[in-house]
């Protein structure tokens, strides 16, 4: 029988205080019994002495201080785990959103699960084909990798994120392949978006969909990337799958966090932000990635809309400094037109030179990547010289490379929604503009390659 105390002694915005506790735990899951009956929950966010500070769920609106009753229940949040959660979707909380029943559990997880032990770590060593040239082409996806796209407000990094769920696959393997998609704070036509183009397309089958949305109480936004992390642990470690984890958009996340640290007048930190931010966001993104003696993988894609497109914000320098590299949408292509509008020259992926090559994509991929790389700088360079001194001062070379830069982005980097390109296509696309530069400019591409694809 659980003890009921009639201590609550202050209600501030999201928070209670309950007084004259005993054997209380952080982040245990806490039952408020209002006066009239309504039954609401929480968690413990605080523990001091005989005092359990209790941040809730669903608010504290109708709450009396006098003759309400609070049941800690001994546990921390979990998740009921079993195959059957593809194909589902779940609130911020966890509880079914298609109108389905509730899944009968194997097993029940506690969603604050650990990092990878690095020790146990194994490396992340093969290609993810996303299907979209400006990723697989130039800072290709491997498996186990923590890999960010950094976006700006009104980009379209919802469209990219619902391709990349519907395309992504591990070549030449039949293995059994999985997407996870953690939505936070997003609206309902954005929830709705992501659920038709899913159901759509049919890869809802291979999917588990957590939505949290923009009304819906900030303390879930916390919860919603734990279970989207544990139910792809389940399926990674448990049953083998390899699991891609999609969550969108982390900086309502961090905008969550900062609210409940102000409520509990935390000293902030940078741009009000807790000094604790780092810490947090590493809690999650290390929890995907390879472990050795499994099957299954998890591979990271968080998404987050820069304020102000700043990449030295908090959240995208803090993310930047714990995942192997970034996507970066580029506004300036936005304007243009171009979708996806992937900018490629700060865009970086830290694994790609071990998921790329013979075996694992094509053996010119790394020189052809590079070769690519370094015209479209030169065909950058020559457009900004073109605005400050005129297209006429420019040499003949400069040209061809102001018309590569223009191709390049026109080809390689636009391409439809609905289009999914394979990597030998990609390739190709890519020594078809390479074509457009002479021979000897080729610097970057061994000769044997030369000689088999120019």
């Amino acid at each position: 029988m659980l003890k009921e105390y009639l201590t609550v002694s202050s209600v501030s915005g999201p928070l209670v205080m309950v007084e004259k506790t005993e054997n209380v735990k952080y982040a245990e899951l806490v039952e408020v019994e209002f006066s009239n009956g309504e039954v609401r929950r929480g968690k413990v966010l605080e523990v001091s002495y005989d005092k359990a500070l209790v941040q809730m769920f669903e608010g504290t609106i109708g709450l009396d201080v006098l003759g309400s009753k609070v049941r800690f229940l001994g546990r921390t949040q979990e998740l009921g785990v079993s195959a059957d959660l593809l194909g589902r979707i779940f609130d911020g909380g966890g509880r079914p959103r298609d109108n389905a029943p509730e899944i009968i559990p194997k097993k029940r997880l506690d969603i604050n699960g650990n990092p990878i032990n690095p020790s146990a770590r194994d490396y992340p060593l093969e290609f993810i084909q996303t299907g979209i040239s400006a990723i697989d082409g130039m800072n290709p996806l491997v498996r186990g990798q923590k890999l960010p796209i950094f976006s700006g407000s009104g980009l379209p990094h919802a469209r990219l994120t619902a391709q990349i769920a519907r395309q992504a696959k591990v070549l030449g393997r039949e293995e059994e392949f999985a997407v996870v998609f953690g939505a936070l704070g997003i609206t309902f036509e954005e929830a709705d978006f992501f659920i038709s183009d899913l159901r759509n397309t049919g890869a809802i089958e291979r999917s588990v969909l957590f939505i949290n949305l923009a009304n819906e109480p900030a303390i879930e936004r916390i919860s919603t990337p734990r279970l989207a992390l544990t139910c792809a642990e389940y399926l990674a470690f448990d049953l083998g799958m390899h699991v891609l984890v999609i969550l969108i958009d982390m900086t309502f996340y961090c905008e969550s966090l900062r609210e409940i640290s102000a409520s509990r007048k935390e000293i902030p930190g940078r741009r009000g932000y807790p000094g604790y931010l780092y810490t947090d966001l590493a809690t999650l993104y290390e929890r995907a990635g390879r472990i050795k003696g499994k099957t299954g993988s998890i591979t990271l894609l968080p998404v987050l809309t820069m304020p102000e497109d700043d990449k030295t914000h908090p959240i995208p320098d803090l993310t930047g400094y714990i995942t192997e590299g970034q996507i970066i949408l580029s506004r300036e292509l936005h304007l243009k037109g171009i979708y996806p509008p992937v900018d490629v020259l700060p865009s970086l992926s830290r694994l790609k030179d071990k998921g790329i090559g013979s075996g694992r994509t094509r053996e010119d991929h790394a020189d052809v990547l590079n070769q690519l790389f370094a015209c479209y700088a030169k065909g950058k360079e020559a457009r900004e010289l073109a605005v400050i001194l005129g297209e006429a001062s420019l040499s003949d070379l400069d040209r061809l490379y102001l018309k590569f830069a223009d191709n390049f982005e026109d080809k390689f980097v636009r391409q439809s929604e609905s289009e999914e390109r394979s990597i030998s296509k990609t390739l190709d696309l890519g020594w078809e503009l390479l074509r457009m530069i002479p021979r000897e400019e080729l610097k970057r591409i061994r000769e044997e390659y030369l000689n088999k694809y120019y």
